[in-house]
């Protein structure tokens, strides 16, 4: 009997280069890859590794209802008028029961599902916290290797202290909208703290003039030292596009304050640093976990529990079981690099 060959059988640096290429077929498999942590993750990242670190990372996040798909979409819009391709993440939450998501945003943005120059991806933050997903820095990578020059983030509708966006972009956008909160809102520490620009959405409706006032009075009491960065204040309509070219022109200038101080290299070796620490701690969570089945961890709860070892000693000693100082994370195979993390499996899976 002849044995099936699986439907999807992909030679990463064929998909990688179809990536490139435009295909956005081979863009949507790479970041289903990344969503679904395929052993295949470290070969594609060592193949994209030369191409990334070009794209400007914009992120876009606010309280449910200010308008930030309809913002995304005209970003999009102003941003493709000059040129430039697009990838655009849009997370949307997880329900808590179901585990479900409508990944829906992207509907706001239809008028773009047919320019070649846009990639557009929904993806469920599947229970993380802070308003991302917990695959988003790893898509992020892909889009700035495939070619994008900016790359938004949309958000779920985020709360005060939910703000893991701004570790993730170069320029982290916050909208408001007028009706949200009254001043004593604007001057809380969290969410407003990590805004690089604000955008006061719908800026037609009565309000809007007092929560400029507020923001800036907000913005006013902080203490910056000489040529620091001071946050501006956009009026924007969004469903009428009013307001987008002067959002753009406030990124822009954000971007050039951070590669003239050198602040951009900073922000990106410090995302660069998370991500090396986020997949370092996920590889030692899953030996952890691959323990559980074991003896070893069970044998150091019970001399816990029978006052032989404290709880630190044990967890050193389960440390010191772990790390192979060979391949300390247990990333790679050695003895073939095309290999994912060593027992996981091949390459590529169906």
């Amino acid at each position: 009997m002849t044995r099936s060959v699986p439907r999807w059988r992909y030679d990463v640096t064929d998909l990688v280069r179809q990536a490139r290429d435009g295909q956005a077929r081979a863009v949507a498999r790479l970041i289903t890859l990344v969503e679904s942590n395929d052993p295949v993750l470290p070969r594609i990242a060592t193949e994209l590794a030369p191409h990334t670190g070009h794209a400007l990372v914009v992120g876009l996040t606010g309280a449910p209802g200010v308008g930030k798909s309809t913002t995304t979409s005209e970003l999009v819009r102003v941003l493709r008028e000059r040129g430039r391709r697009i990838g655009v993440l849009a997370v949307d939450p997880s329900s808590p029961f179901t585990g479900g998501a409508i990944l829906g945003d992207r509907v706001r943005m239809q008028e773009h599902a047919t320019d070649p120059g846009v990639y557009i991806r929904s993806m469920s933050s599947r229970g993380h916290l802070g308003g991302l997903a917990a695959a988003t820095p790893a898509a992020v990578r892909v889009l700035d290797g495939v070619g994008c020059d900016v790359v938004l983030i949309e958000t779920v509708g985020v709360g005060q202290a939910e703000v893991e966006v701004a570790g993730l972009a170069d320029t982290t956008v916050v909208l408001l909208a007028p009706g949200m909160g009254d001043a004593i809102q604007a001057v809380k520490a969290g969410i407003l703290e990590i805004a690089d620009v604000f955008v006061v959405n719908k800026a037609d409706r009565d309000g809007a003039d007092a929560t400029v006032r507020d923001l800036n009075g907000m913005i006013g009491l902080g203490t910056r030292a000489p040529g620091q960065w001071r946050p501006p204040v956009v009026r924007a309509v969004a469903t009428s596009g009013d307001g987008i070219d002067g959002l753009v022109t406030a990124i822009e200038r954000h971007h050039d304050w951070l590669a003239g101080h050198g602040e951009l290299t900073t922000r990106r070796a410090r995302r660069a640093a998370a991500e090396v620490e986020a997949i370092a701690l996920g590889a030692l969570r899953n030996r952890i976990s691959a323990l559980r089945g074991g003896t070893r961890l069970a044998g150091l709860a019970a001399e816990v529990l029978a006052g032989r070892l404290d709880p630190y000693a044990a967890a050193g000693r389960l440390i010191a079981d772990l790390v192979d100082l060979a391949d300390p994370a247990g990333l790679a195979d050695p003895a073939d690099p095309g290999r994912g993390p060593v027992g996981r499996g091949p390459a590529i899976s169906g």
